[in-house]
């Protein structure tokens, strides 16, 4: 399909056209069998930690290992415990219901704290693990849109961060709130935008020794196969990012049509900030989470994985797999695959759609899969030499 678009310029009218596709690979039935399909570095292994979940979303590990998982069509949150440790769910408890759209979760100071499309909440953990009842810290977040998976998280600085996507592919917000990362107290006041121009950072996470805020952000639809990239940004308070009006390094969005206020799209672009690093077009980053347990080799210490969960407005197909960041001196150096295999090498089924990350206690790596419903375990043991 060819979708023309035009861009008024100074001085001059400019017709772009691209080519846009829609390419949804057919979702195969999961079966264990199909794990042999899978592909990772020597020495890692992986398993099936739950399934039959419905939509699993996103993680938290609890003190005492429990597993929440929040399911978002469910509009629930699960308790998942593996009480003989056999790597293996063995209990299941449903410990909060009634919440639609519910996505992001985090845990601190013994308090589970989850986010649907407009509310915030907080309940605290009992010595079973169960939850007290869910307290309200927001109900006005903005109307969602496009993106309603709004994720949260807790800074080094003991506030809370709460990403809000854009309501649209590309188009100039109306709320200020919208496309931002916002910083809040821990009981849900004093909120400010701490970052915008982000048009929907599910994924965030702080490097372990800088402290530093690192975040992917999706790039816009309907702009081509390649363009633009997922964005990897060191975000800093205060920062423009871009969206809409820009991508990539600064490069003008020419399918949009407005302007932004009073400049052209490049005078605006130029005072924005550019990626660290860039990834395929319509990969989907859904979540980032930097290694700090001991179980994986030395060399993941301080790195990250990203879960791609997938285009589907791209021929050939891209992402549907787990990504490895990384990090040199606290600085993002290179994207690397760390489990490959969900999609076919034709690029015409697949079996897995990753969203969520955690590492548990005993340095493992969880994810999930919301589309056949599947947790998975990645563990670590050396070869054999």
């Amino acid at each position: 399909m060819t979708f023309p678009s035009s861009a008024q310029k100074p001085q001059q009218q400019r017709i772009e056209r691209v080519e846009g596709y829609l390419a949804t690979p057919e979702q195969l039935e999961f079966k264990e069998s199909l794990l042999q399909q899978l592909k990772m570095p020597a020495g890692f292994r992986i398993s099936v930690f739950a399934k039959d979940l419905g939509n699993p979303r996103k993680l938290a590990v609890g003190g005492d290992g429990t597993v929440y998982v929040t399911r978002r069509e469910q509009g629930d949150i699960l308790a998942l415990r593996d009480r003989n440790n056999d790597g293996r769910v063995d209990n299941i408890q449903t410990v909060a219901s009634g919440h639609k759209y519910v996505n992001g979760i985090t845990i601190r100071q013994n308090r589970l704290y989850f986010v649907t499309d407009r509310q915030l909440y907080a309940a605290d953990i009992g010595k079973d693990g169960n939850l007290g009842k869910p307290q309200v810290l927001i109900d006005n977040l903005p109307d969602a849109g496009q993106h309603p998976n709004r994720t949260i998280a807790f800074g080094p600085d003991g506030m809370l961060y709460i990403s809000v996507g854009s309501t649209c592919n590309a188009c100039d917000e109306t709320n200020d709130e919208s496309a931002t990362l916002l910083r809040a107290q821990p009981d849900g006041s004093k909120r400010t935008i701490y970052a915008q121009g982000l048009r929907n950072t599910i994924g965030f996470a702080w490097h372990p020794q800088t402290k530093e805020l690192w975040g992917l952000d999706h790039g816009s639809d309907w702009r081509g196969n390649d363009q633009p990239p997922e964005e990897l940004n060191r975000i800093v308070q205060g920062a423009d990012y871009g969206w809409p009006f820009c991508w990539g390094d600064r490069r003008p969005d020419v399918y949009l049509s407005s302007d932004p206020q009073g400049k052209t799209k490049e005078e605006y672009c130029a005072k924005t900030q550019p990626p660290a690093l860039t990834y395929t077009a319509h990969s989907a980053p859904l979540d980032f989470v930097f290694y700090t347990a001991s179980q994986f080799p030395q060399q993941y210490r301080n790195d990250a994985f990203v879960t791609m969960r997938g285009s589907w407005n791209r021929k050939p197909p891209a992402g549907y797999k787990i990504v490895r960041i990384r990090y040199q001196n606290g600085k993002p150096a290179a994207f690397e695959d760390f489990i490959t295999g969900f999609l076919n090498p034709q690029a015409t089924a697949q079996f897995g759609r990753p969203v969520g990350l955690a590492v548990v206690p005993d340095g493992s790596l969880l994810f999930t899969d919301d589309t056949n419903g599947v947790i998975y375990r990645v563990s670590y043991a050396a070869p054999n030499k």
